[in-house]
């Protein structure tokens, strides 16, 4: 009787000691910025049209990666926009950024000939509408599991004042949505 009750405990303790262990690995420090300033990217979105089908991939790779799928809606005109970019093109933070996650840039920029009031960003709105977005202000970013749920739904503009973060805080935030299972 002793014997199967302690391979029982063995057994969970075997188990809780993978999963302990599986848990510190997916628990990653963010990395860190680094002491220089943060350089604007100059463009950082291409051209608006090819969106959907840049989403449609990422998903297809996030699905056989297991990685999150980082949707970056933005202008090239919008100084915080081109702050963020400045932020994920650091060298350390990029290499964390490409194993974290697969990154859709989405230009929102103002479709041709519009002149509607208040429509400075809605090109490829839609894409965000998708998942129950409305896009108010840019950047907006979204993460999502690689089958498509929302990880931060009332958090996507958290890095919208680029402006006014640092470059860690920006980093630290994306590491934050990381880490959601």
């Amino acid at each position: 009787m002793r014997y199967p009750a302690l391979l029982h405990k063995t057994a969970l303790v075997a188990t809780l000691c993978i999963a302990m262990g599986h848990a510190a690995s997916a628990a990653q420090p963010a990395p860190a910025f680094g002491p220089g300033p943060i350089v604007p990217v100059a463009h950082p979105y291409g051209p608006a049209d090819g969106a959907r089908q840049s989403v449609d991939t990422a998903f297809r790779q996030a699905r056989q990666t297991g990685q999150k799928v980082l949707l970056d809606f933005g202008a090239n005109w919008c100084p915080d926009c081109r702050i963020l970019a400045g932020v994920l093109a650091q060298p350390a933070i990029a290499a964390w950024v490409s194993q974290t996650f697969i990154v859709v840039t989405i230009n929102v920029d103002r479709a041709a000939g519009t002149t509607t009031e208040g429509a400075r960003f809605n090109t490829n709105a839609d894409i965000a509408r998708d998942y129950g977005v409305t896009i108010s202000a840019i950047p907006a970013l979204l993460v999502l599991t690689p089958t498509g749920q929302l990880l931060n739904r009332d958090r996507a503009l958290a890095l919208g004042n680029a402006r006014t973060l640092s470059g860690q805080a920006m980093v630290d935030q994306m590491n934050e949505w990381a880490q959601h299972p």
